[in-house]
């Protein structure tokens, strides 16, 4: 990657046609995206090296003028290393934000997807279920073990999330945390939500998710049979306990009730039975 990064100092065309100096600017260019930082200096045109990108001359004026040309192209590069050392999303977009210190005003992953499941707490029973809100937490502490493992790191600006980390977060998933397919498609459809409010937002310019396809696989769920279910009513197990959650099980599978809804029924769901002709309804309350 280091080989197509190229820096240049050139001097800039200023709005008043008059004027003596010229500002310096110096030009980032990576993967043929461009980025440019002013210097806040200007230099004499007639005494600008274009090819050496400095001033022409030996007075203490252009030593202490090419001397800080010299620093800030130390400091460029050395946020360049910065980054391919640690692994991260390298752009010229992120090395200027990281040169004129909008990198420290960033908007972090970890805060946004907090806040997004803060949100969605105070939401659970009105419009989400407490499942679906254990499901986004799992899928961000799954973000941050994945940035741990791969970076080094508990957070990352939202701006350097592209494909390649998306791919290498399915990865992780597959790999490291032995998810099935389905799992995995779970957890990052639920990170692209957080990528999407981004976008919805505006904090985010292009979608790392536009060309990252992945999808569900059908499972084939089998069921017991009505002898299986007789055979399972049946059987009297050493344990209460056991013979407990045998009867929740066969009460979820007689009712269809999910298993979460069972685990948080009270008698206040449950109203009086009801007989029609000489069947018997239960009715749950919501």
């Amino acid at each position: 990657m280091s080989n197509l990064f190229k820096l240049h100092i050139y001097l800039k065309q200023p709005k008043d046609p008059d004027a003596v100096l010229y500002p310096i600017y110096i030009r980032i260019t990576m993967e043929g995206k461009r980025a440019e930082i002013s210097t806040k200096r200007e230099s004499d045109p007639d005494k600008w090296n274009k090819e050496a990108g400095r001033m022409n001359g030996s007075s203490d004026k252009v030593k202490e003028l090419n001397g800080f040309l010299d620093r800030l192209v130390a400091k460029i590069y050395a946020y360049q290393n910065e980054l391919l050392q640690n692994n991260l999303p390298l752009s010229a977009e992120v090395i200027k934000n990281m040169f004129t210190g909008k990198a420290d005003k960033s908007r972090m992953l970890v805060s946004i997807f907090e806040n997004h499941n803060k949100e969605m707490k105070q939401l659970v029973d009105k419009e989400y279920s407490p499942s679906t809100l254990n499901r986004y937490e799992t899928s961000l502490q799954h973000v941050v073990n994945f940035m741990q493992w791969k970076f080094g790191i508990t957070d990352i600006d939202i701006k350097m999330i592209n494909h390649e980390f998306l791919t290498d977060f399915n990865f992780y998933l597959r790999s490291e945390k032995k998810c099935n397919n389905n799992s995995t498609v779970k957890y990052i459809r639920n990170f692209g939500k957080i990528i999407r409010i981004c976008l919805s937002n505006g904090w985010l310019a292009k979608d790392p998710f536009a060309n990252f396809k992945i999808k569900v696989k059908e499972v084939e769920r089998t069921f017991l049979s009505e002898e299986e279910l007789q055979a399972l009513h049946d059987k009297v197990f050493a344990m209460d306990r056991i013979n407990q959650v045998k009867d929740i099980f066969l009460f979820s599978c007689y009712t269809g009730l999910a298993y979460v809804d069972t685990k948080n029924l009270t008698p206040t769901n449950i109203s009086p039975a009801k007989k029609s002709h000489d069947v018997t309804v239960v009715v749950f309350a919501k």
